[in-house]
């Protein structure tokens, strides 16, 4: 198996690309939420890495389709059984966007009055470009393949491996099985034990790339898990395991690096959140 290399990645010059995208996705999020029944966690409404960008995956509709967005070409694609469309991406806004895509699935025998809410549709033009969406693309890629790895070791439910649009982050959920005490076990936003093992390109956390690693509920004997080398536990904006992405590219193994620190908190799952009341 070859291994993925993880590129430099300049938060300086890299974010208004991945703003572009993070809104970009949200249009596709949009539609995936409307056109498809529920899933627990809100899996449904989710796009999946591609060999290129991200995906829906095909939607089953009246006429079945599949949006990708093609970080390496720089295009949005929509793909029905008979014929695709390609839009270029060039930092034009979300409500561009949005509205060419609306057009396209309507031409194509989609429900117009299916179409997600304008109110995610902002106006704002970005800088593009597409040397730095092609690292990014890169970055994603790397991180599923470590996650991928990750998650085969896994015998406990494991989410997907998915980019959630509203936050922009990769992530994989693991869910031991538990319920939380006094919760209504049909509400499993709240009632399901569970670990998040994510990237984000940057947030108001941390303008750059970094790694996060959550718990729900959060034990109190997690936070004191010794991490090893550079990962430390933040307590401010949110609870967790964060590592930046650049003290990890500045690792000599940074595959091997993510599996030992993932583990880690993996085990201490196991023994201080599933086991506990």
């Amino acid at each position: 198996m070859t291994a993925h290399q993880f590129p430099q990645l300049d938060p300086d010059t890299t974010r208004t690309t991945a703003d572009a995208l993070h809104v970009y996705a949200r249009v596709l999020g949009g539609w995936a939420g409307s056109m498809r029944a529920r899933r627990k966690h809100w899996w449904h409404a989710s796009l999946r890495p591609s060999l290129t960008g991200l995906t829906t995956g095909v939607i089953h509709a009246g006429t079945d389709f599949e949006l990708e967005l093609d970080f390496v070409a720089s295009r949005l694609n929509v793909r029905t059984p008979e014929r695709e469309f390609t839009k270029e991406l060039t930092g034009q806004s979300a409500a561009s966007i949005a509205s060419w895509l609306d057009k396209t699935l309507v031409a194509v025998g989609i429900d117009p009055s299916l179409a997600p809410d304008d109110k995610l549709r902002g106006s704002e033009q970005f800088d593009y470009s597409n040397a730095r969406a092609q690292s990014l693309q890169r970055a994603l890629a790397s991180v599923t393949a470590a996650l991928e790895t990750f998650r085969a070791g896994i015998r406990e439910e494991t989410s997907p491996i998915q980019v959630w649009p509203h936050h922009f982050d990769l992530s994989m959920i693991w869910l031991p099985g538990q319920k939380v005490p006094d919760q209504d076990p049909a509400d499993e936003e709240h009632a399901d034990k569970q670990m998040n093992f994510g990237f984000v390109f940057g947030d108001e956390s941390f303008a750059e790339p970094y790694f996060y690693v959550t718990a729900y509920p959060l034990p109190d004997a997690l936070p004191a898990v010794e991490l090893p080398g550079a990962m430390t536990w933040m307590s401010e904006g949110f609870s967790g395991a964060v590592l930046l992405y650049k003290d990890l590219i500045a690792m000599n193994d940074p595959a091997g690096y993510l599996q030992e620190i993932w583990s880690t908190l993996l085990t201490a799952g196991q023994t201080h959140l599933a086991t506990s009341d």
